[in-house]
């Protein structure tokens, strides 16, 4: 019997090379555990009758009396099959649920229209704008406190685009911040991959806390995920929405303050590197060009509370050497250094409305998000959204979220965002394809319905975005030549009334699986 468990055991472990392989990998789990609690009855029994059968036997001294259980018996045999199976399924759970790699696949294909109103009254549009978004997952727990978290991810219009990078706008479609973000090409590029730490306590206090370093999730991040249906990201989406690589270290602050769910997280990144080409004479030294220098951002979220219920966040950052195109006529001429810009936001969020007044609204949720962007341009320089003095602006957001009124798992939404003239975010990487609703310096709308077909495995969504405009500048770099603040008839005044967008809108709706 031994013989044949234990060859079950490692046929099973030879023949289980696919991690993933749930259903016929828990058959044979379901079988080992069924015939481990056999050999465990069997066992039992074979005890107890042994200690009745000794409890029956005539007295003698105890000198003479050596009780002990015979290999006829076959317990000791069987207990050893049993750990024998007991270690086999240890093995097999860490090749394959323990410490292999799991991927897990997100693939959307989506359909935009796409309308646009320029200054002027002229009408830009794309009826049918096909795309595919696909994102690779994976992760890796070396051990209980050490992980690996990674997305490889393409985003792709169907077939090729008739403008293609050549040293013209288009080439910025490539480019760092917004490189998974963009309707791009099929070049499957590293969305995110770092390491992630974890740890219980802080110098002996009772302080939880994380560190993670690499390319790290900074696009989807909270409010924003609700609309785009996925687990929130470190950042406040309200100002930071962009790919970033760099650290962050997260500390739990509940047991001190006695206030469920609180937290700091300190954060720090580089969006750009000055760094000389690989077949220079010098390579990756600092670049003698000093047209752009390093940018580099830090920053700290605070959340004060948070029971599931009710939440709140704060953040703040400053990012130095931001960016501006030298002359938006001629690409090719790269980007010079305009200055800083200090950030940011809080929000405040009810998830379930008051205390069992409906089921409705048990499952209903609502937010509410402030934000201000300061800029610091540098003396010398072209100035910051069109002014040489520092410039504040500020933006609203307000959402809301409750369940389907067609299904029992779908979510519908509506939210609402402003930006006043000077506003100016680091959103690149929201995905809207009409350009950052956050960003607008005006008023943004939205309505989104969120429906299940197959489970959570796939499902539909329909958007409309639509964005009214007040100053121009919304989606441009931090300087003047592309960010200054323009009204739709001063544009039309300076000759620019066909190339600054009046009006946006965007009716999406996509097929998504994933697993």
């Amino acid at each position: 019997m031994r013989q044949r468990i234990i060859g079950s055991v490692i046929t099973a472990a030879l023949l289980t090379t696919n991690a993933f392989a749930d259903e016929t990998l828990m058959q044979r789990f379901d079988k080992m555990e069924k015939e481990m609690a056999a050999l465990k009855a069997e066992l039992n029994a074979l005890k107890t009758e042994k200690a009745q059968s000794i409890a029956k036997a005539p007295m003698v001294e105890k000198s003479s009396t050596k009780v002990e259980i015979t290999s006829a018996d076959e317990p000791k045999d069987i207990a050893k099959t049993l750990e024998d199976i007991q270690d086999e399924l240890s093995n097999l759970n860490k090749k394959t649920n323990g410490n292999n790699l799991k991927f897990g696949v997100d693939l959307r294909t989506s359909v935009d229209n796409l309308h646009y109103t320029m200054a002027d009254g002229s009408k830009q549009k794309n009826d049918a704008l096909l795309s595919n978004r696909l994102w690779l997952n994976m992760s890796y727990a070396a051990t209980k406190k050490l992980s690996f978290v990674g997305q490889l991810a393409y985003n792709k219009t169907f077939g090729d685009r008739a403008k293609s990078p050549d040293g013209s706008l288009s080439a910025y479609d490539g480019f760092d911040w917004v490189s998974s973000e963009s309707a791009h090409d099929d070049t499957l590029r590293v969305r995110s991959a770092y390491f992630f730490y974890t740890e219980d306590e802080l110098a002996g206090l009772d302080i939880p806390w994380t560190f993670s370093l690499g390319r790290r999730p900074s696009t989807e991040g909270h409010l924003i995920n609700f609309r785009d249906d996925v687990k929130a990201s470190s950042p406040l989406a309200h100002t930071v929405n962009v790919e970033f690589d760099g650290a962050s270290a997260k500390f739990g602050t509940e047991e001190l303050t006695g206030l469920t769910g609180s937290y700091f997280k300190l954060c720090a990144g580089r969006g750009m590197s000055n760094a000389e080409p690989r077949f220079n004479a010098a390579p990756y030294a600092t670049s003698s060009d000093l047209q752009t220098n390093n940018v580099d951002m830090v920053g700290i979220i605070v959340v004060p509370y948070d029971d599931k219920q009710y939440s709140s966040g704060f953040q703040y950052t400053y990012a130095n050497n931001l960016i501006d195109m030298v002359d938006p006529t001629d690409p090719a001429l790269g980007m010079t250094t305009v200055g800083g810009l200090h950030t940011a936001t809080a929000f405040a969020m009810v998830n379930g409305i008051g205390d069992g007044w409906s089921e409705f609204l048990d499952d209903s949720m609502i937010f509410v998000s402030g934000a201000m962007s300061k800029t610091d341009p540098y003396a010398g320089g072209q100035g910051m959204l069109g002014s040489l003095e520092s410039q504040t602006g500020y933006s609203y957001w307000i959402g809301t979220q409750f369940p389907s009124l067609i299904s029992d798992e779908g979510r519908w939404g509506v939210e609402f965002n402003h930006g006043s003239q000077y506003w100016r975010p680091i959103t690149y990487g929201e995905d809207t394809l009409i350009g950052s609703k956050i960003a607008a310096r005006g008023d943004a709308y939205e309505l989104y319905f969120t429906e299940p077909l197959v489970n959570d495995i796939l499902t539909f969504q329909l958007r409309y975005t639509y964005i009214n405009y007040n100053y121009s500048g919304s989606n441009g770099f931090f300087g003047t030549t592309t960010g200054t603040p323009m009204s739709m008839s001063d544009a039309v005044n300076a000759g620019y009334g066909s190339q600054i967008v009046d009006k946006a809108q965007d009716i999406r709706a996509y097929i998504r699986y994933k697993f």
